[in-house]
């Protein structure tokens, strides 16, 4: 089982389902796990009848909502002495506590996820700041102009605090148009990509290359075309 962080106070929800969406689609069982505070996969992913806590599935993988440790994962599965049956599990975070409740330390890897709005940054940094030991993060980056001098005060901000990062940066277009297609997929309850940017689409592509195992990444190549073409 791989376990794979998402860091970060910036809204993170809508990029891992559609991350998830790509890879379950090469056969992978994929479980997204919504740690955050405000718990947003709880309004967006659809659900007949919700509890405190529970799992869906919805789109091919599943959801899970409101829990607080991988052990009542695991008691709500009934699978207390052994491990959870998933390929990949991606988990959304918004809190020092989460990264260690998780042992995200120990994960395959962390995204460290943001804007470069004054909150987003320094609330991420806090997230960080809380650790008892280092971790290393990839940065991906929500940015409109994607310049080097937000990514240096991104780096002026985390010196000297528990974080190496990776020198590869990923990036995310801030822009209207993807934000219309996925407040549009919402209200469906569908997860499309052809109406997004193509700089967003590139990104998700290759967020889920990285994520799954070096001789898997054509088969993600050739889902995420059919994906494309799907209306």
């Amino acid at each position: 089982m791989d376990k794979i962080g998402f860091v970060g106070a910036y809204d993170k929800t809508d990029v891992i389902l559609y991350i998830a969406k790509i890879i379950s689609l090469i056969g992978k069982k994929v479980l997204v796990i919504d740690s955050t505070i405000n718990q947003k996969a709880k309004y967006v992913v659809p659900v007949i009848n919700p509890t405190k806590s529970y799992i869906t599935n919805f789109e091919g993988m599943d959801i899970a909502v409101g829990f607080n440790n991988l052990q009542q994962i695991q008691e709500y599965l009934g699978t207390e002495d052994k491990k959870i049956d998933y390929d990949i599990i991606l988990i959304d975070i918004d809190s020092t506590e989460s990264i260690e409740i998780y042992d995200m330390k120990e994960a395959n890897k962390n995204y460290f996820v943001t804007s470069f709005d004054l909150y987003s940054l320094k609330k991420g940094i806090e997230i960080i700041d809380g650790l008892n030991e280092t971790i290393q993060l990839k940065k991906v980056l929500f940015s409109k102009y994607a310049t080097e001098e937000e990514d240096d005060y991104l780096n002026f901000l985390s010196l000297g605090h528990k974080v190496i990062w990776e020198s590869e940066r990923i990036y995310f277009p801030l822009e209207l148009g993807d934000q219309s297609t996925i407040i549009e997929n919402q209200m469906l309850s569908k997860i499309k990509i052809r109406k997004l940017t193509n700089q967003y689409k590139k990104s998700l592509l290759y967020m889920a290359e990285e994520i799954v195992k070096p001789e898997e990444r054509g088969k993600i190549r050739k889902v995420f075309r059919q994906l494309e073409k799907e209306v």
